[in-house]
C-alpha cells in the first residue's frame, strides 16, 4: 500500500502541475479562483501521499552511494536553493535563464537521486525530476516568446546566495532531525 500512495502521490504532484498544459479547457472552466483552490489542494494531497508513502515503503536499496556524493548533492542543493529564490528575477547572475526554479527543482532532483540508492528514493525523485524536466517543454511549447526581465545587481545575487545558505543550513537541522543526515558528521545536529 505505501508503494501505491508513493506513486500516486507523485503522479497527482505532476497532473496537478502539468493540467494547465495538458487538458487547457478543463482547467480554463473551473475558472481562476476554483481552479487555484482545486491546484492547490490537489497538491497538498500529493504531498501528504508522497511524505507518508516515502517514509512507509521498505527499504529496498537498489545501489549504494559513494560517500563523496553527499558533497555534490549539497552542492546542487545550495544552486537549486538559489535558482528557486528570487535571484534569477532580481539579481544578475541567472537572469537570462526562463524557468530558473523548474532548472532548480531538476537539479534538486538530481542531487537526491545522487545519495540516494532506495527504490522508494528512485520513484520519488525520478518522478519529479521527470516533471520539471517535461514542464518546461510544456510551457515553451504554449508560449513561446518570453523576453528575459532587465537584470539586476551582483549584490542581489550575493544577499540571495546568503540567504540560500542559511535556508540550506536550516532544511539540514530539519533532514537531521528526521533521520536523515544531509552533512557528512550530524554531530552538531540534533
Amino acid at each position: 500500500m505505501s508503494w501505491l500512495l508513493l506513486v500516486v502521490g507523485v503522479l497527482l504532484w505532476c497532473g496537478a502541475h502539468l493540467l494547465k498544459r495538458l487538458a487547457p479547457d478543463f482547467r480554463s472552466s473551473l475558472g481562476d479562483s476554483k481552479g487555484r483552490g482545486v491546484v492547490a489542494l490537489a497538491l497538498l494531497v500529493s504531498i501528504v501521499l508522497m511524505v507518508i508513502g516515502f517514509r512507509a515503503t521498505p527499504v529496498v536499496q537498489v545501489w549504494t552511494p559513494p560517500t563523496f556524493l553527499l558533497h555534490v548533492n549539497n552542492l546542487l542543493v545550495l544552486i537549486a536553493i538559489f535558482l528557486m529564490s528570487p535571484a534569477p528575477k532580481k539579481g544578475r547572475l541567472a537572469n537570462g535563464m526562463r524557468h530558473p526554479m523548474l532548472a532548480g527543482f531538476s537539479l534538486w532532483a538530481i542531487a537526491h537521486l545522487l545519495v540516494n540508492g532506495t527504490l522508494a528514493s528512485i520513484l520519488l525523485f525520478g518522478g519529479l525530476l521527470a516533471w520539471s524536466l517535461v514542464a518546461p517543454v510544456l510551457v515553451n511549447r504554449a508560449v513561446p516568446d518570453w523576453t528575459p526581465p532587465e537584470p539586476g545587481s551582483i549584490g542581489k545575487d550575493v544577499m540571495f546566495l546568503v540567504a540560500s545558505a542559511v535556508l540550506m543550513l536550516l532544511i539540514g537541522w530539519v533532514h537531521s532531525w528526521l533521520g536523515y543526515c544531509p552533512f557528512a558528521s550530524c554531530g552538531f545536529y540534533p
